[in-house]
């Protein structure tokens, strides 16, 4: 899907049609999005010029990294939350299909709030910490994921500095990048070993999606 099909994805008819999510997951989405907007008065979750356009530019990119995860992952970690994306819409998806916890990073505590206040209203199970990602305290929380998702965090070799330590051998990160995804990823093989593809993004046709499995710092061992 390139951005122009992106755009029929305009509606919460729309995306359930697209992602084929039941009556409930679509009911829960909604309420997200009427408490994005409620809050978006007094919290800057989003860009202004993108709230009209939720269920494709947010919803939709957000809920497009499911199929690129491992069968049966339990144990799931969103860097940066901020207004929840792609994090707590996955986290609402993976409710819906009864499979999978999801733990949401976010050092600001009014974002952490508003996560905490869309799980309470979904009835969607999900850890929230209000803390820094490089908290050591944090990573011995959590300890190995399955699958570590982001988006518009930082600069791939930034982000791989703070999803590491919460890499195992097994883990799989799925990164929304943008044009410049090849390049980043290039600038991470100086200081890490991994695997890389590159998929495109369903959602805006500059964009891709960077999959890192068995990530490495290049000076261990």
């Amino acid at each position: 899907m390139t951005r122009d099909r992106a755009a029929a994805i305009g509606s919460a008819e729309d995306f359930a049609g697209y992602f084929s999510v039941s009556r409930e997951t679509l009911s829960r989405l909604m309420a997200y999005a009427a408490l994005l907007e409620q809050w978006q008065r007094t919290i800057n979750l989003v860009a202004p010029s993108t709230l009209h356009d939720v269920w494709g530019r947010h919803f939709a990119d957000s809920a497009q990294l499911l199929a690129l995860a491992p069968p049966g992952a339990r144990r799931w970690l969103d860097l940066g939350s901020g207004a929840g994306f792609p994090g707590l819409v996955l986290a609402i998806l993976l409710a819906g299909r009864g499979e999978g916890r999801m733990a949401l990073i976010e050092s600001d505590t009014r974002k952490a709030a508003f996560l905490a206040e869309v799980a309470r209203q979904t009835g969607v199970t999900v850890d929230i910490y209000a803390e820094r990602i490089e908290k050591g305290a944090t990573q011995a929380k959590l300890g190995p994921i399955d699958v570590i998702t982001a988006r518009a965090l930082a600069p791939l070799p930034r982000l791989l500095d703070l999803a590491a330590p919460y890499f195992s051998q097994a883990t799989v990160g799925l990164f929304l990048k943008g044009r410049e995804a090849q390049g980043e990823v290039e600038l991470a093989q100086r200081c890490w070993d991994f695997e890389a593809a590159l998929h495109p993004s369903l959602t805006d046709s500059d964009g891709r999606i960077v999959v890192i499995r068995a990530l490495k710092s290049k000076t261990e061992g």
